[in-house]
């Protein structure tokens, strides 16, 4: 079965996703990406799986908007996240430490964005 424009970039964040976790650019979980932030060199975009609670979305939605780092809640679940960075249990949230390996991230989620059957939940400080 063909896949839909969608699915297609959806794929194609996972994979982005991938290279970044083979390029040693990524910090994974809740609270190393929340220590991450208070670094002196923070994450350049933290990124949140669609499943994660509501606790953990707050507290990164805040830390996020106080350090002026860019957040973008996946419709993807912890389950696939983790999946697609190569780890097999589930991962809430990760942050990308890499400006270069982030800018493709950031073209495919706008691609995602724009695609008319998808919702939009990003937050940018």
């Amino acid at each position: 079965m063909p896949m839909n424009k969608h699915d297609a970039t959806l794929a194609r964040l996972k994979s982005n996703l991938g290279l970044c976790a083979r390029a040693r650019a990524l910090i994974f979980g809740t609270p190393m990406v929340c220590e991450a932030l208070r670094s002196n060199k923070p994450p350049c975009l933290v990124l949140e799986a669609g499943d994660s609670s509501d606790n953990t979305h707050k507290r990164l939605t805040d830390k996020c908007s106080f350090y002026h780092i860019q957040h973008i809640r996946l419709p993807i679940t912890g389950g696939e996240l983790g999946a697609a960075v190569g780890k097999t249990s589930t991962v809430a949230a990760l942050a990308i430490t890499n400006e270069q390996l982030c800018k493709p991230v950031l073209a495919t989620w706008r691609m995602l964005t724009e695609s008319p059957d998808s919702p939009s939940s990003e937050t940018k400080d």
